[in-house]
């Protein structure tokens, strides 16, 4: 059977709970770490699926893990393999299908409500009864490409996930463990110390830490709903 490909951009941006959710239903995964120097692979035929996960670059840089991401996501699409996009992961989905990154109207960290929206299609992907707050880290938004169908939207940001037939992209982190908020919240940056200053839509280590207990456990549970739909027309959809 085909593994499922992972793609890396930076060390610590690991794919935290979603290698659990593919460890515990026995789905056979490939890890490719473009921070570890690694090269992601010209062709994504040896694969089942692909999952995109985030990073601190913008899209928008001339990077070439970028531009092969892009490639390895347009041929999935067009073979017809599920494509999965979180926050710079869904940035390169969308640049991919046409769509545009700009800077967010305001950048969001930490805990956030978001509303939802096409309801048959959020009940089929987030599950009947999903979180309403998530946990984001980014200063960029996408647009919603031609074809896609919006899903979610915040008040500081309106696009915080799109459907593409059977593909997903979120602008949000629904892969975060403990240990992955631990490695976030311990990097205090310029950039997040001046964020928290000007917008509301930032938060501070103490609130990100005090969100673990009422919120991460149903962000996981929305999160097992997201990535079965997602592996559901693939060859392991009988292990979930």
């Amino acid at each position: 059977m085909k593994p499922v490909l992972i793609l890396q951009h930076q060390v610590p941006e690991n794919a935290a709970y979603l290698t659990t959710w593919l460890e515990n239903h026995n789905v056979e995964y490939q890890v490719i770490n473009a921070g570890a120097g690694e090269e992601f692979p010209l062709s994504i035929e040896p694969y089942s699926a692909l999952a995109v996960m985030g990073g601190g670059m913008s899209v928008n840089d001339p990077l070439l893990s970028n531009r092969q991401a892009e490639i390895l996501i347009l041929q999935a699409i067009l073979k017809d393999i599920p494509v999965i996009g979180h926050c710079l992961g869904g940035q390169l989905m969308a640049r991919a299908l046409g769509g545009t990154i700009q800077a967010s109207p305001q950048p969001e960290i930490g805990w956030q409500p978001i509303q939802y929206e096409s309801k048959a299609l959020v009940d089929e992907w987030f599950g009947m009864d999903p979180t309403d707050t998530v946990i984001h880290w980014h200063y960029e938004s996408f647009s919603i490409p031609q074809g896609a169908v919006r899903l979610a939207s915040s008040e500081a940001c309106p696009n915080q996930a799109f459907a593409y037939g059977k593909h997903l992209a979120m602008q949000f982190h629904i892969e975060i463990n403990e240990a992955k908020i631990d490695s976030w919240v311990n990097d205090d940056d310029d950039k997040w110390q001046d964020a928290r200053q000007r917008y509301n839509s930032v938060q501070d280590r103490d609130t990100i830490l005090a969100g673990i207990d009422p919120y991460l456990k149903k962000h996981q549970t929305t999160a097992d709903s997201i990535y079965s739909n997602w592996l559901k027309t693939t060859e392991w959809a009988n292990k979930i």
